[in-house]
């Protein structure tokens, strides 16, 4: 039987892309890790990890979240959805993901004595936001700060995550090896990426940090970049030139709809429109703790023009950085 003084963590999501960057730190610091999962499929990557233990379990269920937090120092939620049916103030999928788990997570680390809490949610969380997604982050930020005393958490609130292994960089990466001509609505939306390396070394020091306790922080990069510019930064990093034609308000609502009916997981939907109609870009100092943000040139061509001398050529330095 573990205890807490073990260096013991729960990572609810740590199949997902951010888990996945995260749980190398962890293990690579000592750390003894459980992760559930629905499927084993899921996991089998994270097999290899030699302190990484995988269980299939529903988080969903409070009595399941009491055992899988007993003897814990340490829980990070990672677990979101960009999915939901439509809902007032935010479909059953976001109520379920985002707000009902947190809550819920809250409540068995208390039930468990275990302290510490870090929670990823969004820049932009508001009740009064325009998406269905942002609601519904606040939400569950305000679930977490309604647990009571006994509970240490930290919000943790980032713009659009890049790195190794994104659906964001990488899928207009995709849609430009597809298409000569990339139509994007809300072309205009300011965003200002965060390197994923960089929220792990945050969720890390804020983990070990006393004074993170009860605060929420805001994660973002170096520079604030239109989305028609980002696309089309992907595209072309990528070996694959493309025109970016933005679409007017109508075209994109349209479009969005489209997607919505046509695939299980649409790269697009309208409630996305209407997190893109606000900034999703940092107020104050971009990262907290003093770190430095990680440009997004200084990565995203490693991965996304992987076949090039160029991308070789960033992979060898970032090895004789950290080598």
């Amino acid at each position: 039987m573990t205890t807490a003084t073990e260096r013991t963590a729960l990572v609810l999501g740590g199949t997902g892309f951010v888990g996945s960057h995260l749980l190398d730190r962890l293990v690579a610091e000592g750390w003894r890790v459980v992760v559930p999962t629905r499927r084993l499929q899921n996991a089998r990557d994270l097999k290899l990890l030699p302190t990484v233990e995988i269980v299939v379990a529903d988080v969903h269920d409070p009595k399941t979240l009491e055992r899988l937090c007993a003897g814990k120092c340490l829980v990070v939620n990672l677990v979101g959805t960009l999915h939901s049916r439509p809902g007032t103030p935010y479909g059953p999928e976001f109520a379920r993901v985002h707000v009902e788990l947190p809550q819920k997570l809250a409540e068995a680390c208390q039930a468990q004595d275990v302290h510490r809490l870090i929670h990823l949610s969004a820049l932009g969380a508001a009740p009064d936001a325009p998406s269905q997604y942002l609601r519904s982050k606040a939400d569950g930020e305000a679930r977490i700060r309604a647990a009571g005393d006994g509970l240490d958490w930290t919000l943790l609130r980032p713009s659009a995550i890049f790195g190794p292994g994104d659906s964001f960089l990488n899928r207009f990466a995709a849609l430009a090896r597809l298409f000569p001509i990339l139509p994007i609505g809300a072309a205009q939306a300011r965003l200002q990426p965060v390197y994923v390396g960089d929220v792990v070394e945050v969720i890390l020091r804020a983990a070990a940090t006393a004074k993170a306790a009860g605060q929420t922080y805001e994660l973002a990069g170096p520079t604030v970049y239109t989305l028609a510019e980002i696309v089309a930064y992907a595209a072309r990093t990528s070996g694959h030139p493309r025109r970016v034609v933005a679409l007017p308000p109508r075209l994109a609502r349209m479009q969005a709809w489209l997607l919505e009916h046509l695939l299980p997981n649409p790269p697009l939907t309208r409630d996305m429109l209407d997190s893109l109609s606000i900034d999703s870009v940092a107020h104050d100092e971009p990262l907290p703790f003093g770190l430095e943000p990680t440009p997004m040139e200084a990565i995203a061509p490693a991965y996304l023009a992987n076949d090039t001398f160029r991308s070789r050529y960033v992979l060898w330095r970032m090895r004789a950085r950290h080598g």
